[in-house]
């Protein structure tokens, strides 16, 4: 279920990209404000190098498990990274998949966290690639590039650089452990993708696809959703994190068959 928090912090200035990040929070677990879904191709400014994070009060940090289910031993995550980032080129770089309204999109790692920026633009491409992905709905597509302007920015950052780029876009203190999204980027927790959530059962994998179709949700308009019923697949846009009520683990927002899996509207 979508959270809906309000957090008065005092307005931070995070480097460019409170300038260009302004909107709802989201997350798998997390807290979202409406947005529309961006024109293709709208202009963005460059964004490889970023401030480094705030320094601004945060809320305590709920430690990491120290045991996950999506490896057979804990990773070692860093808590905070310089700030700048990498985009990643991929090996299909310039390509698009789906049809309809082309959105273009990017991938960036922050420097020194022992991600391959170039693997997790594979890794998004995939996941958006993927039949069950928003290309189903026949109304979108995406295309992949590593510079220049882009209508979404995925941002992979440490925990204490995501609280920094969400704090200034947003105003939300999202406590060493949540993903945001904005309109025109999304930021997600480097502890999320590499621990995944302890209620979602599968692979790492399934997580990130998790992850990335839940905000690229969001970035098309779409709302939160609930448990449409016991034992039946959970919505991506369902806040899975804060529990299923019931439903399936699930990272796609439609079935094999072409279906959209959806739930009530959670306002």
């Amino acid at each position: 279920m979508r959270l809906l928090l309000t957090v008065t912090v005092l307005a931070l200035l995070v480097g460019g990209a409170a300038a260009w990040w302004s909107g709802g929070s989201d997350d798998v677990a997390d807290v979202s404000a409406s947005s529309s879904p961006p024109a293709a191709s709208s202009p963005a400014p460059a964004v490889t190098k970023d401030v480094p994070p705030s320094t601004a009060s945060k809320a305590p940090t709920t430690p990491a498990s120290p045991t996950t289910k999506k490896s057979d031993k804990p990773a070692d995550v860093p808590k905070s990274g310089p700030g700048t980032f990498k985009a990643g080129k991929g090996k299909g770089s310039g390509s698009t998949v789906g049809k309809g309204v082309i959105l273009t999109y990017r991938v960036q790692v922050e420097d020194g966290i022992q991600v391959s920026a170039d693997q997790a633009v594979d890794e998004v491409a995939a996941i958006l690639a993927d039949s069950r992905s928003w290309t189903r709905d026949g109304k979108h597509g995406f295309r992949q590039v590593s510079s220049g302007a882009a209508d979404l920015v995925i941002r992979i950052a440490t925990p204490d650089t995501a609280d920094s780029l969400c704090l200034a876009a947003i105003h939300l203190d999202t406590g060493n452990e949540l993903n945001c999204e904005v309109p025109g980027g999304v930021v997600v927790n480097l502890r999320r993708w590499i621990l995944g959530s302890p209620t979602f059962t599968g692979p790492i994998s399934d997580y990130r696809a998790l992850i990335i179709n839940h905000e690229v949700g969001h970035s098309l308009g779409h709302g939160h959703e609930g448990c449409p019923g016991p034992g039946k697949l959970a919505p991506a846009m369902m806040q899975q994190i804060k529990g299923l009520n019931g439903c399936k683990p699930n990272a796609w927002p439609y079935d094999r068959q072409g279906r959209y899996i959806s739930g009530p509207s959670v306002t």
